[in-house]
């Protein structure tokens, strides 16, 4: 299958040239671009994310022989959460050379967390059947470069560190709701509201919903722990 001069660019930045382009192809394809005879990355997505876990899950026992598994887990979600894909994902520029629907680019899909996350996750499954694991495994250590090393001792996004401080002293699990919504649709704002059932609140404003309620959760913990 020929390349086109976007793929072979693409394949520059991810350090990998395909013997199998068309997987790179299929890794790139929203769902939004789905048709008969054309597949999209859902799929590819999947095994991505297994993908990626080994990997890290490697790298992490390689780094620090003497971590707990109590220790080891929460740099794991870390480095793997979608958030952090999408961030891998910005630095290769892979939005540039995603293959999206009418709509979902005039929303702005270039530019969405899960959609970069998704993405990227696909590209690594890409990798992983066009040369094995090894390769694969090569691509991730490569561009995720040194997050590995840097990640915090205790690397619990705050929604998770909220949630288990309420459960500790016999609360149900936070809840978050969406307070407002602003901005034109395709890059719209939202405000997220964390309530916990003893009444404390806090609020967070963000361009992703994932990230308001992470912000928001973050402000509550603070809030109940006076941190």
């Amino acid at each position: 299958m020929k390349r086109s001069a976007e793929i072979i660019a693409l394949e520059e930045r991810l350090g990998h040239r395909f013997d199998r382009p068309e997987l790179l192809r299929r890794a790139l394809t929203h769902s939004s671009m789905s048709a008969p005879g054309r597949e999209d990355n859902q799929r590819l997505e999947f095994l991505g994310d297994r993908v990626l876990g080994l990997v890290m899950a490697e790298a992490l026992l390689a780094d620090d022989r003497n971590a707990s598994e109590g220790q080891l887990a929460p740099r794991y979600n870390a480095l793997v959460r979608k958030e952090t894909c999408a961030d891998v994902a910005r630095e290769v520029d892979l939005g540039a050379a995603l293959k999206l629907g009418r709509s979902e680019m005039m929303s702005g899909g270039r530019r969405k967390m899960a959609l970069l996350g998704d993405a990227m996750e696909a590209v690594i499954a890409a990798v992983y059947l066009d040369a094995g694991f090894e390769a694969a495994k090569d691509l991730v250590r490569r561009l995720w470069g040194d997050r590995v090393t840097r990640v915090d001792e205790d690397a619990r996004d705050a929604k998770t560190s909220l949630q288990e401080w309420a459960q500790a002293r016999g609360m149900p699990p936070p809840a978050y709701v969406e307070t407002a919504r602003s901005g034109p649709d395709h890059a719209p704002v939202f405000t997220i509201e964390a309530r916990l059932s003893s009444g404390e609140t806090a609020q967070a404003t963000a361009g992703a919903k994932r990230k308001a309620e992470q912000e928001a959760a973050a402000a509550l913990l603070a809030k109940v722990t006076g941190g």
